[in-house]
C-alpha cells in the first residue's frame, strides 16, 4: 500500500506543479485557458507545438517557466510511472485485484478533486500570493482591464471575399463610431504571416486578412458577418446609432453618479 500512497502523492504533486506553472503564465499575460494548456502540454512533453507556443517561447519569464515545467514533467512521469509497476509487482492475484481497485478509487477521487471549481479558486488564490511575494511576476487581470465582463471581448475573425471590410481604409470604415478598435492585423504575404501593430487609418483591410478587433462583443460578431453592399451600409449606420445611444446612456449614468457624489460630500467646515 505504501507504492500505491505513493504514487497518490506523486499525481498530486503532479497537479500542484501543473496549476502552479499555469497561474505563473498566467501572471505574464496568458488568458486562463491557453496558460492551462501551455503549462499541461509542457509539463507532459506533449502537444507543445500550438500557435500560442510562439508567444511563450519567445518570452524570456515564459520560457523559464516552461523548462522548469518540461524538467519536473520528465522527473515525475518517470516517477509515477516506476511507482505503478512497483505497486503490482510481487502481489497475489487477490492483492492485485484489490490494488487495482484502490487505484481506480483513488484516481477518480484525485480526478473530482483537480475538477472541482472551489478547491480551484482557493488553489489559485494561494499560488498567486505565493508567487506574488516570493518571485517578480506581476499580476495583470486582463478581465478587469479590459472590461470582458461588461459586455466588450477581444475578437478575431477572417477577413472574406464579400465581406464588407475588404479593400477599404480603416479611417473610411469609421469603425470608432461603431464602438470597434482595430487593435491589429495578421496578413499572409509571400507565404509568410506579417504582423501589423496599431494600423493606422490609411492602411487597407484585405480579403484573408484577420483582425484583431476590441469593442462589444455583439457589435464584433455583426461586424464580422457583414457582407458588401446596401444592406451592409445600412448596419453600419444602424451599428453607429445604437453606439451612439449607447455612449449617451453611459454619459447619463456618469452624470447622475456625480451628482449623488456632489449631494453627499460634507459641506467644509
Amino acid at each position: 500500500m505504501i507504492t500505491l500512497i505513493s504514487l497518490f502523492i506523486v499525481i498530486l504533486v503532479s497537479i500542484t506543479v501543473v496549476r502552479i506553472g499555469a497561474v505563473a503564465l498566467e501572471m505574464t499575460g496568458l488568458s486562463k485557458d491557453v496558460a492551462m494548456f501551455q503549462a499541461q502540454s509542457a509539463f507532459t512533453g506533449v502537444g507543445f507545438t500550438t500557435r500560442e507556443s510562439e508567444y511563450v517561447v519567445m518570452h524570456p519569464v515564459r520560457r523559464k517557466i516552461v523548462m522548469i515545467l518540461m524538467f519536473i514533467g520528465n522527473a515525475g512521469i518517470v516517477s509515477a510511472m516506476a511507482t505503478l509497476v512497483l505497486t503490482f509487482v510481487g502481489q497475489s492475484v487477490e492483492e492485485m485485484r484489490m490494488r487495482l481497485l484502490w487505484l481506480i478509487l483513488g484516481l477518480i477521487a484525485i480526478y473530482l478533486f483537480g475538477r472541482s471549481k472551489m478547491i480551484d479558486r482557493w488553489m489559485r488564490g494561494l499560488i498567486r500570493k505565493a508567487l506574488e511575494r516570493f518571485s517578480s511576476l506581476r499580476v495583470y487581470d486582463y478581465e478587469q482591464l479590459l472590461g470582458l465582463s461588461k459586455g466588450y471581448s477581444i475578437g478575431v475573425f477572417e477577413v472574406g471575399k464579400r465581406s464588407w471590410l475588404k479593400d477599404m481604409r480603416l479611417r473610411d470604415l469609421k469603425l470608432d463610431m461603431e464602438g470597434i478598435i482595430i487593435l491589429a492585423i495578421y496578413r499572409r504575404r509571400d507565404n509568410r504571416e506579417v504582423y501589423i501593430g496599431a494600423p493606422r487609418g490609411d492602411t487597407f483591410i484585405r480579403a484573408g486578412d484577420r483582425l484583431i478587433c476590441y469593442g462589444p462583443d455583439e457589435a464584433i460578431k455583426r461586424l464580422s458577418h457583414r457582407l458588401k453592399g446596401k444592406v451592409g451600409d445600412e448596419q453600419h449606420i444602424k451599428a453607429m446609432d445604437e453606439e451612439a445611444d449607447r455612449r449617451k446612456a453611459e454619459e447619463k449614468e456618469i452624470m447622475e453618479m456625480e451628482k449623488i457624489e456632489s449631494s453627499t460630500k460634507p459641506e467644509p467646515a
